[in-house]
């Protein structure tokens, strides 16, 4: 029987710290620049702020790309334009930097870790960093059988914790997630139409790299019949990723979790992220409060698990590719929010108003004592 309890996250999850927010935008609102002027990036920054509990917020000073990495078995029946199993041709160009993730990361001066959960090679092929959370070669094809096993979904989500502690630990203060799969969108779709109770073609796309339409209706087939396997398990979130979902999409449902607990923010990227945030929404509420949505990435299937968890694309530059790209443009975003935020002198006027509400309450409470 499981150890794991997945209400335990309801307790262990807290939101970001309230009064440090209202500290901030009181902050803001005695800065030289009118509040509002600076659009998202208020937002923004006083998100930072109480994800932090610092005011004035602290610079992103060491962010790291994270990807979680599979084969679906679901891709054999040509849903997507790659070859089925051939995940590891992805992850081999990140690792050689000639992947459009690679090229972003290194110009932002930010590190790439791959996490292997599921690909269709010998696992000697590829670094022993990679491959050591790797639960099993490939998830099942989820129209006709489960993705894993109870205990591989298990291992995987815990695999996923792991690794949002090991980078807590380090250090990291803001993670950009992803994931890097050949078929990943259509377990995805799955996940999200039997969390919002949505049809196959509502939330069917044309997955990373774009398909004709030929293909569209296949993989439209297959999501509408993993949704028939996925409904009954809908009151079970690690069975249900099990049976319809992945290894890697177990284990970023359970960093997901893992970062809010450990309070790191984090930048999801596309559909895959989105719907495992989603399935994360499901275990623990106040969960989506620790993440922003870097891009719309054009996914019908993201756009409603966003809208369902209320997170507004920071961008929506049409970006498809995956493997965190579409949220690492997000980044520079992000780090000028928060640079603005510390950084913008406070207007004299306002800063000799606060000092004199500041005097008038400390008298108060003089008063009273």
């Amino acid at each position: 029987m499981s150890s794991l309890n997945l209400d335990d996250f309801t307790d262990l999850i807290e939101r970001p710290d309230g009064g440090v927010r209202r500290d901030a935008e009181a902050r803001r609102e005695r800065q030289i620049v009118p509040p509002g002027a600076l659009g998202r990036l208020d937002d923004l920054g006083e998100w930072l702020a109480a994800a932090q509990s610092a005011v004035p917020v602290r610079p992103i000073e060491r962010p790291r790309v994270v990807l979680f990495a599979g084969d679906h078995g679901i891709a054999s029946l040509g849903v997507s334009v790659r070859p089925a199993g051939s995940a590891d041709r992805l992850v081999r160009a990140l690792l050689e930097g000639a992947a459009p993730s690679s090229i972003l990361a290194r110009q932002l001066n930010v590190p790439v870790r791959v996490v292997d959960m599921a690909l269709d090679c010998d696992p000697d092929e590829l670094p022993e960093d990679v491959v050591r959370h790797r639960v099993r070669r490939g998830s099942g094809r989820i129209d006709i059988e489960d993705a894993l096993t109870p205990e591989e979904a298990e291992a995987a989500f815990r695999a996923g914790m792991a690794i949002a502690d090991e980078e807590a630990d380090a250090g990291t203060d803001l993670v950009v997630l992803g994931d890097v799969s050949v078929g990943g969108t259509t377990p995805a779709a799955v996940l999200i139409a039997a969390l919002c109770g949505t049809d196959a073609s509502v939330v069917t796309g044309r997955g990373g790299v774009a398909i004709d339409d030929l293909t569209w209706m296949r993989k439209c087939a297959a999501v509408r019949d993993a949704l028939r396997r996925a409904r009954p398990v809908l009151g079970d979130q690690l069975q249900l990723l099990a049976a319809v979902g992945g290894a890697d999409l177990a284990a970023i449902t359970g960093f997901l979790l893992q970062c809010a607990v450990r309070k790191t923010p984090v930048i999801l990227d596309g559909v895959v992220s989105a719907a495992c945030a989603l399935v994360g929404q499901r275990v623990a509420f106040r969960a989506p409060d620790w993440w922003l949505a870097g891009q719309n990435s054009g996914e019908p299937a993201q756009a409603k698990a966003l809208d369902r968890m209320a997170l507004e694309p920071l961008l929506d530059h049409g970006v498809t590719v995956g493997e965190g790209a579409g949220a690492l443009l997000a980044l520079p975003l992000v780090r000028a929010a928060a640079a603005l935020a510390a950084e913008l002198p406070e207007a004299p006027e306002k800063q000799e108003e606060a000092e004199e509400v500041t005097e008038e309450v400390a008298e108060e409470v003089t008063e009273e004592e």
